[in-house]
């Protein structure tokens, strides 16, 4: 693949890039230019294929007409309208279709939903609404969140406070949180194929930090069920139902960050129907509108919803909201993503794919430095062995060589991430595990 050509290369110069080494990238770009299902096309024409759905999002693939379409039609309609005391039918249609396929189903009653911009967005909220669902159950001393090393929740100020990946934390001030350990345990479940036998015990950290701060400071615990950004990382089993428990215990609210797991990811309509646990509060984005538009929403069991409903009729019930709350053509494209979904079965898709994807992943065992391979429905993660003093480049070079090859994987650290669109057929799960394998063995 030739990536050499200048000629359609625009000025780079003014654009600050998110988390993205800018120096780097600027002297070597890679630039996509156009998508069509499963692929991508960069500037110079070369195909790729869409290893990650584009960042975790384009679940029913790429270049959808029937979104394309429904976006044309309500910019065409009314292009904004406030949701800060005036409404649109369409931000409470939508809301209506969501509240339907709402996690864990009619009997958890997770169906009031609270339209934000974006997953980092949709934390922040939850943080917020469990706070002040405490304080309005009289519960007021209850402001501190937990959260977990190596989880990740978006670049909010409550998101990195709760979040436990360093580098994102360690420049900013923060909110009151402490953190549980992780659930990554390579020396004792490498290698497993879907969840892992051991670390179950992990759960009991909540037990450690209700004794260490006192139940009644604790408003809530957040953890992804499934953590993608740090690397694929899995629930080991019993621990969520454990975690579960505990909440329960201590009347604490148990908030899951669901803006990867959600809309079909690991085969089933969100984590919460997978794993059969039920939290109070579910934060999305990404995929509930294919990542055409940006928008998340939160997920929040009615009991949290009733226990603000008091007071004057008259009063603002939560002091909190977004210009972009319920953006009319976000809605539209988030109502067209579902009605693909649905008709598609893509909610589901991963678990027919899950045995061939796990097969296909588990065949890279043995290749040059990989120390562990993860896969839980459509997401799978190689761990390599990190350079001796420059850890992130084994992989990294692995995800440019990818590139170079025709196809796009994630990198986070020394681990390669994959998490295709739900379309994607047993053909192209080969070509993926066939170029990684190419790249491992060409980077050794």
């Amino acid at each position: 693949m030739d990536h050499s050509s200048k000629s359609n290369m625009p000025n780079l110069e003014n654009f600050w890039m998110p988390f993205t080494a800018n120096r780097q990238f600027k002297a070597a770009p890679r630039l996509l230019a156009s998508a069509q299902g499963m692929y991508y096309t960069d500037i110079d024409g070369n195909s790729i294929l869409d290893g990650t759905a584009g960042l975790w999002c384009v679940n029913a693939g790429h270049g959808r007409r029937r979104i394309t379409q429904a976006v044309e039609r309500q910019l065409s309609t009314m292009d904004f309208a406030p949701t800060f005391q005036m409404g649109h039918p369409i931000a409470f249609e939508f809301a209506e279709k969501l509240a339907a396929i709402a996690p864990g189903g009619p009997d958890a009653k997770l169906d009031r939903v609270f339209f934000t911009g974006s997953g980092s967005e949709s934390v922040d909220t939850a943080l917020k609404i469990a706070i002040a669902y405490q304080r309005s159950i009289g519960q007021g001393t209850r402001s501190r969140i937990i959260g977990r090393e190596k989880g990740y929740h978006g670049v909010g100020f409550g998101g990195i406070s709760v979040g436990g990946l360093v580098n994102n934390r360690r420049v900013f001030p923060q909110i009151p949180a402490d953190h549980m350990r992780h659930t990554l345990d390579v020396e004792h479940n490498a290698f497993s194929k879907g969840l892992p036998q051991h670390g179950v015990e992990l759960a009991e950290d909540l037990e450690r930090l209700v004794a260490l701060h006192g139940a009644e400071t604790i408003a809530a615990v957040i953890v992804e069920p499934m953590s993608g950004s740090a690397g694929v990382i899995l629930p080991p089993r019993g621990y969520l139902e454990r975690l579960r428990a505990i909440a329960d215990k201590h009347g604490i609210l148990l908030i899951y960050d669901e803006v990867i797991t959600g809309f079909g990811r690991l085969g089933k309509p969100f984590a919460t129907d997978y794993f059969g646990v039920v939290p109070d509060l579910v934060t999305t984005a990404k995929g509930i509108t294919n990542g055409a538009i940006p928008m998340g929403a939160v997920f929040a069991k009615r009991f949290v919803y009733d226990a603000m409903m008091h007071g004057p009729d008259n009063q603002i019930e939560l002091f909190h909201g977004y210009t972009y709350s319920g953006h009319p053509v976000a809605c539209a494209a988030g109502i067209a993503t579902l009605e693909i979904y649905q008709e598609e079965g893509l909610l589901y898709r991963a678990a027919e794919l899950e045995t061939i994807w796990q097969d296909a992943l588990h065949s890279l065992k043995g290749m040059p430095h990989v120390v562990d391979i993860r896969n839980l429905g459509l997401v799978g993660a190689i761990e390599l062995a990190p350079r001796d003093g420059a850890p992130g480049t084994r992989a990294y070079d692995v995800f440019v060589e990818c590139f170079r090859k025709g196809l796009l994987v994630r990198v986070t650290g020394d681990i390669i991430a994959l998490s295709p669109p739900l379309i994607i057929s047993a053909e192209e799960i080969g070509k993926i595990v066939s170029t990684l394998g190419e790249a491992l063995k060409q980077i050794g």
